[in-house]
């Protein structure tokens, strides 16, 4: 059988939730961890427009992110390297990924009211990659493929 990179990464955006963010802005560089849901690479997350990844992003809309799990081995570090835009979602778009977002996470819709208040306050992104490596040491310390967008 012949290994698809790029299969096997859509496959692991598919199987996990969190991406670290990697920001760069007026108040420097920094990471945060977001939840995610995927449409094919492109990912859309949410934050509040405050905070210091959020402020970052409107200054420097061009990010880098990873997705992977907390391993013990190295030769088991499996995980997503990713660079692209970032933009803010509004209308239909928004839409869309808020109802993509609520069947990943059904958890939200039984959520509390105040909870059901913020995320009508938060701020909707979509991240589309520019450049994506599926990672996988098992096949070498460092192997990485490039996956075609």
């Amino acid at each position: 059988m012949v290994r698809d990179p790029r299969e096997l990464a859509l496959a692991y955006l598919a199987k996990h939730q969190v991406m670290t963010l990697a920001t760069t802005g007026p108040q420097g560089v920094w990471a945060a961890a977001v939840f995610y849901v995927n449409d094919g690479f492109d990912l859309v997350f949410l934050s509040a427009g405050h905070t210091r990844h959020a402020q970052n992003i409107t200054a420097v809309p061009h990010i880098a992110a990873t997705i992977q799990e907390d391993y013990r081995d190295w030769q088991e570090i499996k995980g997503i390297q990713l660079e692209g835009r970032v933009s803010l979602l509004r209308d239909v778009s928004r839409e869309t990924a808020v109802a993509r977002y609520l069947q990943k996470y059904p958890f939200l819709a039984k959520a509390d009211e105040k909870m059901q208040a913020a995320l009508t306050q938060v701020n909707w992104y979509l991240l589309q990659p520019e450049k994506l490596y599926f990672i996988d040491n098992s096949l070498g310390l460092g192997h990485r493929d490039e996956v075609a967008l």
